[in-house]
């Protein structure tokens, strides 16, 4: 994987170049790494794809940051280091509100937005939380896993995603969803005019389909697609749907 220094941290992302004018940027969730996307949308044709590890996460290096506007300043400072145009930034969960964030910053390279299991407001259980910060943390990231998939997700991914979990430092995670926590632009989603994507999982009981409702309906434009079946880590249980979703709205 290419490396990138970004506000002295250096950040690790797997990057899919396909000579397009087109850029997709892929943010994952807390306590998450580039690799919660699935390797065909990593690797989707049409369009240049980065998927970035956030500071702290997977293989880069740094902190992780307390607050969604932390985060929402290195990616913007990732695209600046590499020059992209164009960009349309794909954020699940946390990085849902990230991309959110940088939508309302108003920038010049942005074209398009795509928000996956996110909401204008997140909230997190307190068990998740104070969990986290206790002497065993495993109870709460167990409970992580058990909401974070739907019925019949594959059981290699849900099992890959809870070893991402029990590799990634507790307090790592703790930051993310404290970021999530204190997150809320439900009265300024009307300050967003960029065309944006919303995908929701029918069974996703971390943010359920009402979240990406209310985006749709308050948003300028906004398209809502409901993937039938997926619970929150929708981008591993259902990744030809919502592939044919994010083709559809880039192409």
């Amino acid at each position: 994987m290419p490396e990138i220094n970004v506000n002295s941290e250096k950040i690790y992302y797997s990057h899919h170049d396909a000579g397009s004018e087109k850029n997709l940027i892929l943010i994952h969730g807390s306590g998450g790494d580039h690799t919660h996307w699935s390797e065909a949308l990593r690797e989707l044709e049409g369009v240049n794809v980065y998927g970035l590890d956030l500071p702290g996460h997977g293989r880069s290096r740094g902190e992780a940051k307390l607050n969604v506007d932390a985060y929402a300043d290195v990616i913007e400072k990732f695209v600046s280091e590499l020059g992209l145009k164009n960009v349309v930034p794909a954020g699940h969960s946390l990085g849902g509100a990230i991309v959110l964030t940088l939508a309302l910053r108003n920038l010049e390279w942005l074209s398009a937005i795509i928000l996956v299991g996110t909401g204008a407001r997140l909230r997190v259980a307190p068990a998740i939380l104070e969990g986290l910060k206790s002497d065993d943390p495993i109870p709460a990231i167990n409970l992580i896993c058990d909401w974070a998939f739907g019925l019949d997700a594959p059981a290699p991914e849900v099992q890959r995603v809870r070893d991402i979990y029990l590799y990634t430092d507790p307090l790592v995670t703790y930051s993310d969803l404290f970021a999530c926590e204190n997150f809320d632009i439900m009265d300024q989603l009307k300050e967003i005019s960029l065309p944006a994507l919303i995908l929701s999982g029918t069974m996703d009981r971390l943010t359920p389909v009402k979240y990406g409702k209310y985006l749709a309906e308050h948003l300028n434009n906004g398209v809502h697609v409901e993937i039938e079946g997926a619970g929150h880590m929708m981008a591993l249980e259902k990744p030809d749907e919502m592939i044919k979703a994010i083709r559809g709205f880039l192409f």
